[in-house]
């Protein structure tokens, strides 16, 4: 099979599309790439899902963190809490049990004048499951940094919005809000960038991977495992996620230096990338 022949038959491989069985012997290079480049579709797809769900579920809960009322504020507190304290890998564990547990048939909600049947079977599939779990994550991290963003926005921006007769959602819009995003946007940046890795933990963890569509990690792992050679995949997959990276980094820079084009081009902040080690 020529390599172009190879792509064609394992290029959609994840998504179900193409050779149902995967190679058994004698892998070739192209094999390798081919599949699990097949794989990152999975790490995108829950990377962009949840980054884009939890930047505006954050937004809110960094809002309720801020607030006076206890009764707002301190259920986003323990929100927070919970999800920053306790490690991505359990997080996984424990949700695909718990909806391991819930009844297959759905769930029952009688509004009185109609009764809705909330399906539950899909949550044991990683491409709902796992992204509900990837979503919390994201948005109890991203909160605590829109928090501390939202704490350091200057109070004189805020008087002269005041000022000028600015109350509400029309001084939170134009004022609070872009400055917020201002301070937080580097360190949002690597919140991103951990994202993107933390979902090699999907099928690795607790979530199964059905017919063997699994995602990047999975096929290195696989050829890994075949080969006993951890050399060739492993690589290639860090390679995969060092383009990914890249392309995050640019993203993100390019709205960055939107959120701060009135500055003067010395002062506007440069995004500084530092990946955490653990979470």
């Amino acid at each position: 099979m020529s390599c172009l022949e190879t792509i064609q038959a394992y290029g959609l491989r994840s998504l179900g599309i193409g050779e149902r069985l995967l190679p058994k012997s004698d892998f070739t290079l192209c094999e390798h790439f081919t599949l699990i480049g097949s794989g990152m579709i999975w790490n995108i797809y829950f990377g962009v899902l949840a980054l884009v769900l939890g930047f505006f579920a954050a937004t809110a809960v960094a809002l309720a963190r801020n607030a006076d009322n206890p009764l707002v504020r301190k259920p986003a507190q323990y929100f927070i809490f919970i999800f920053r304290g306790s490690p991505l890998f359990i997080q996984f564990f424990l949700f695909y049990e718990t909806f391991v547990l819930l009844p297959k048939v759905g769930i029952d909600i009688n509004l009185g004048f109609v009764e809705l049947t909330a399906e539950t079977r899909w949550l044991t599939r990683a491409w709902l499951g796992a992204l509900i779990v990837l979503f919390l994550n994201t948005t109890a991290y991203t909160a605590e940094i829109f928090y501390g963003a939202l704490r350091s926005v200057p109070r004189g921006d805020v008087d002269a919005a005041n000022a000028y007769g600015m109350t509400g959602w029309a001084r939170f819009r134009r004022i609070i809000w872009p400055s917020m995003l201002r301070l937080s946007w580097p360190a949002y940046t690597n919140e991103a960038i951990f994202l993107f890795h933390a979902t090699t933990l999907v099928f690795f963890s607790s979530f199964p991977a059905w017919q063997q569509k699994g995602d990047a990690l999975y096929y290195a792992n696989y050829f890994a495992d075949k080969t006993f050679n951890p050399f060739i995949p492993y690589p290639i997959l860090a390679g995969y996620f060092i383009i990914l990276t890249l392309c995050v980094i640019g993203f993100y820079g390019i709205i960055n230096a939107r959120l701060n084009r009135h500055l003067p081009r010395e002062r506007r902040p440069r995004l500084r990338i530092r990946p955490q080690i653990i979470r």
